[in-house]
């Protein structure tokens, strides 16, 4: 399951953001630190469900009227402050829980109403653009801090005749998330000496960045963007080479519980929502506040950002293995029961080992579900795609 971590400075709304995501219950309070376990939870992406294309939807508990919900993992950890990287407030702590993530969403406060540390101030007090720049580099200068510390290690293994600086720097990496393509790929665009032994700190750090850059890809969710300052969204997008996701975090986290209520009809990543059940005054200026949010900025940004991380960042597409490939059932008659996020350019092979590793050494082709016809063991899927995977391993 692919993991999305939430990184930031304490206060910035990442537990909120985790809480709206995942309806799990975790401390959410206004100061630093409220987060000092790290959360881990499922939430979901959320694409067009290929039952849209047949008479009846599948009835999946995943499927809402074709709306398909595919899961994946959330991690919430303590805040970073400047010096994170040397271990100042829980940075070592959050930075080493950071290994597990595919893709990270840094949550900024984009009305500028907390300091650097985290500490409430006026709104717009605060230039939100230094917390992107400040959470990258606090997670580069740690994984070149981890670079600096087992160097000496690649330095032993030059001296052996046989010595190959990929295969020592993956070794090296392989904790963080890297792989040898990785190391390879950023290898090839770096100009580093040929002897490790006289790399200085500058080409480490180089490494580290590039890397970092390559398996921590980051998302920035301009948090709080109902109470930013006019021109702050576009001052954050001008300023960052990243995805920029307006969001609100406390509204969607009100919406979800409405819809649990049966308040309101709501699904997460709707651009709208109707009030369907008795609401006091309050209540219903309170969802009109949202409304006007969600016009604003196109929802409420907490689905958005999860799927510009995967679908976007990550370049992820879902598919669908079924064993009947005419009625899209499984062996016991589940409509379209599963769902697999593959890297784009995936093959049919690559999908049967997804499923299962026996099914993908037994295999022998696939069949386009919705063709009826084989396709080659090159074809490229789509998004969307259903297939029948025939292996010699099952069903």
């Amino acid at each position: 399951m692919l993991t999305v971590a939430l990184a930031g400075k304490p206060n910035a709304g990442k537990s909120t953001f985790y809480t709206a995501a995942t309806m799990a219950d975790v401390d959410v309070a206004n100061y630093p630190f409220t987060t000092v376990d790290p959360n881990r939870g499922v939430t979901y992406v959320r694409t067009r469900c290929p039952c849209l294309d047949r008479e009846e939807r599948c009835g999946n508990e995943n499927c809402r009227d074709g709306k398909r919900y595919v899961p994946i993992e959330l991690l919430d950890v303590a805040g970073l402050v400047p010096g994170a990287h040397e271990g100042k407030g829980l940075g070592n702590q959050f930075l080493d829980e950071l290994t597990n993530a595919d893709v990270v969403l840094n949550v900024v406060d984009a009305s500028g109403a907390t300091n650097a540390e985290g500490e409430p101030v006026e709104v717009g007090a605060h230039d939100p653009l230094d917390d992107v720049d400040f959470i990258e580099e606090e997670m580069d200068l740690w994984l070149a801090g981890i670079v600096d510390r087992n160097w000496e290690g690649v330095e032993r293994q030059s001296r052996s005749p046989d010595f190959d600086l990929e295969a020592a720097v993956t070794d090296l990496l392989t904790g963080f998330g890297a792989t040898e393509h990785d190391v390879t790929a950023v290898l090839r665009d770096l100009e580093y000496p040929d002897d490790p032994k006289t790399w200085t700190d500058d080409d480490r750090e180089a490494l580290a960045r590039a890397i970092r850059r390559r398996t921590k890809p980051i998302v920035v969710v301009a948090n709080k963007v109902d109470a930013a300052p006019e021109g702050a969204i576009d001052r954050l997008r001008e300023g960052t080479d990243k995805p920029v996701v307006p969001a609100t975090a406390d509204g969607e986290l009100a919406l979800r519980r409405a819809a649990e209520a049966g308040v309101v009809d709501y699904d997460p990543g709707d651009e709208g929502f109707d009030v369907i059940g008795d609401v006091s005054e309050g209540q219903r200026d309170g969802l009109e506040a949202i409304r006007d949010a969600m016009t604003e900025h196109g929802g409420m940004g907490v689905q958005t950002a999860l799927n510009a991380a995967v679908y976007d960042l990550l370049d992820r597409i879902t598919v669908y293995p079924v064993q009947d490939a005419s009625k899209w059932t499984d062996g016991t008659g589940n409509v379209l029961p599963d769902a697999f996020l593959l890297q784009s350019g995936s093959t049919p092979p690559d999908m049967a080992y997804a499923v299962h590793t026996d099914i993908g050494e037994g295999y022998l082709h696939a069949v386009d579900a919705r063709s009826s016809r084989r396709i080659g063991e090159g074809h490229e899927l789509s998004e969307g795609d259903v297939v029948k995977i025939v292996s010699t391993a099952g069903p």
